[in-house]
């Protein structure tokens, strides 16, 4: 399947909801979709980030055709499965529709009521994720890691054969925004042949990753080759699968991450669909000499020319001291989602490979994403070298790992020469004791 650009992604393209022209993140090129309840109450229901706006999708069904009108019905409900288990074609006929209402001043006076300040909204997670896989495609931190365990052979022989990962907890993803409970559980001794100690982590990591939701699913034991994964594709977010990293070191071997990462993994609020991300598709980064070629059932040669998302990811760390000083965030690192070894299209057709069914509102992590250039560090495990070298902030203080009441913020945006710039929102919590 080819996305294509389209009407909807003119840069000259203005909306009459003033704070939409210009907007970094919600432009009317954007139109991103996400489950809000609005500042009166009642159920949540679906609704379209504008500006500094939410568009309630139940309140202007009556005012959309066809299929445009079908998928605004679906997306009226707690959350979105429905729409997105219809495919591209109802969701690009959703977004065609509300960019013809949005940019149309005729529509100013009727669609007004159904528009919510975003601030005054309480915004959910926008799918039931009934699986959440993530994944090892980060190559750079893939190799950082390594090195700090197997200086000598840092990555395993399998990686650049198969994409690596496993299956997380979905019971405990939630939203940007809500606090994230510092976990507990077993670390490593100190000695070997010790008892190992329990208690909180005292090695809280972040990592910087992006999400990618499933659209339309399938049924159990039937593969979705290559060249149609991205028709099961709805869209991306912005993840951060927070890490404990002492009790990762003590307990992931043989089987890999457990209650190291199984108590929070935080989601931004707004999908951006496909079609959204058009102008910003881009080659996926060549191999480096000598590296294997992906096998035939991973290998598609408009996948490798266009598979890959022009996106910007940045980092940031706001301790209590800096919010009582009134200090901005201090940004960590940057990197952008081309650091992925694999593309999106890849990770869906290897899941699948093996006959496993894929469902509406699964979620597939990227893997953390590190640029491999100073500053584009994915992780403070990375930053600070496994906790040797701590990192130094503005105001003097310093980290290795995560303390209580610091806050990790990670935004991302697409942006390219002629064409509108659009954002992913932010993706935020606060480490709580």
């Amino acid at each position: 399947m080819t996305i294509e650009t389209d009407f909807t992604h003119d840069p000259d393209a203005k909306s009459w909801v003033e704070s939409a022209n210009g907007h970094p993140h919600f432009p009317v090129q954007n139109l991103p979709l996400g489950v809000f309840t609005p500042p009166s109450g009642g159920e949540p229901r679906g609704g379209v980030a504008i500006g500094d706006m939410i568009l309630d999708l139940r309140d202007i069904a009556d005012l959309l055709e066809l299929e445009a009108a079908t998928a605004a019905q679906l997306a009226s409900g707690a959350t979105l499965n429905e729409l997105l288990e219809r495919g591209p074609e109802t969701m690009r006929a959703l977004r065609h529709g509300v960019f013809k209402l949005l940019t149309d001043d005729s529509n100013e006076s009727s669609l007004k009521p159904a528009l919510h300040k975003a601030e005054d909204c309480d915004l959910h997670v926008p799918a039931t994720v009934g699986d959440y896989t993530d994944f090892y495609t980060g190559i750079h931190h893939a190799e950082n890691i390594g090195s700090l365990f197997r200086p000598d052979n840092p990555l395993l022989p399998n990686y650049k054969y198969v994409p690596i990962g496993y299956h997380g907890r979905s019971s405990s993803i939630r939203l940007s925004g809500r606090d994230v409970k510092r976990p507990s559980g077993q670390k490593k001794p100190a000695e070997e042949g010790a008892q190992p100690p329990f208690g909180p982590s005292e090695r809280l990591d972040y990592e910087l990753e992006m999400g990618i939701w499933i659209g339309k699913g399938t049924g159990l034991g039937q593969p979705i080759p290559i060249g149609e994964a991205e028709e099961h594709i709805a869209g991306i977010s912005i993840l951060n699968d927070w890490s404990a990293r002492d009790i990762q070191a003590w307990e992931y071997q043989p089987l890999g991450p457990f209650l190291a990462k199984n108590f929070h993994s935080t989601i931004s609020p707004w999908i951006v669909t496909m079609d959204a991300l058009a102008p910003f598709r881009t080659a996926q980064p060549p191999r480096p000499e000598g590296d294997p070629a992906p096998l035939d059932y991973l290998f598609d040669e408009g996948d490798q020319a266009d598979g890959a998302f022009a996106i910007q990811m940045d980092v940031y760390i706001s301790t209590p001291q800096m919010r009582e000083d009134g200090d901005e965030p201090h940004q960590l690192s940057t990197g952008p989602m081309t650091a992925m070894y694999w593309t999106a299209a890849q990770l869906v057709t290897h899941h699948s490979v093996g006959g496993c069914n894929m469902r509406a509102g699964d979620l597939l992590g990227t893997g953390t994403l590190t640029s491999g250039e100073e500053g584009g560090e994915g992780s403070l495990i990375e930053l600070t070298e496994g906790g040797k070298k701590p990192i130094t902030l503005p105001n003097g203080e310093t980290r290795k790992f995560l303390e209580d009441g610091d806050e990790v913020i990670i935004t991302a945006y697409a942006q390219k020469d002629g064409a509108v710039r659009i954002g992913l929102g932010e993706c935020r919590a606060i480490i709580k004791s």
